[in-house]
């Protein structure tokens, strides 16, 4: 069985060797050196600002707002509210689990 990310086929055991590692991960500092090393300051920057707009969408914040706020496209709002709203529901899980 194999998955598609972005077009291209991982192998299913690839992924699962993926979430061992991230589930590994057990406080913050842990996190930092993780993602330091597996993801580009690009890539590291935009995760970062994808959670942030996450947040301010579930305070309610307006996305007029938002993309003021962390000087985002609308487009790439809601793109974030959708994912919020009919994803996986990982965003929801989360976000309540951080609360």
């Amino acid at each position: 069985m194999r998955g598609i990310l972005l077009g291209m086929a991982v192998s299913s055991r690839h992924l699962r060797d993926l979430y061992d590692l991230f589930s590994s991960v057990r406080n913050p500092e842990e996190a930092e050196k993780l993602l330091a090393d597996i993801l580009t300051p690009q890539e590291l920057a935009s995760v970062a600002e994808r959670w942030q707009l996450i947040q301010e969408l579930n305070k309610g914040t307006p996305q007029r707002d938002i993309a003021k706020k962390l000087n985002l496209s609308i487009s790439k709002i809601t793109r974030g509210s959708r994912m919020l709203k009919y994803g996986s529901g990982g965003f929801g899980y989360f976000l309540k689990k951080l609360k």
